[in-house]
């Protein structure tokens, strides 16, 4: 049967985690998404610090063309 125009069905979000989900939740999963999210920010940052010396050095290089 074709269920064209409905929504999908999310049995996830129908049933309730448990004890045992929450648990796992807050022991396994947060701890991974928080260190996940920290290396990210660790490469922005580095990504950041090395966009803005490539700036630098692009407005050091304009200038002593522009010099010569």
């Amino acid at each position: 049967m074709l269920r064209r125009d409905l929504p999908l069905r999310r049995t996830w979000s129908e049933q309730p985690y448990g004890e045992e989900e929450i648990t796992r939740l807050e022991e396994e999963v947060l701890p991974a998404i928080r260190e996940c999210l920290a290396r990210v920010d660790e490469l922005d940052q580095r990504l950041l610090a090395q966009h803005e010396l490539l700036l630098l050095r692009c407005g050091l290089e304009a200038k002593r063309h522009a010099l010569a």
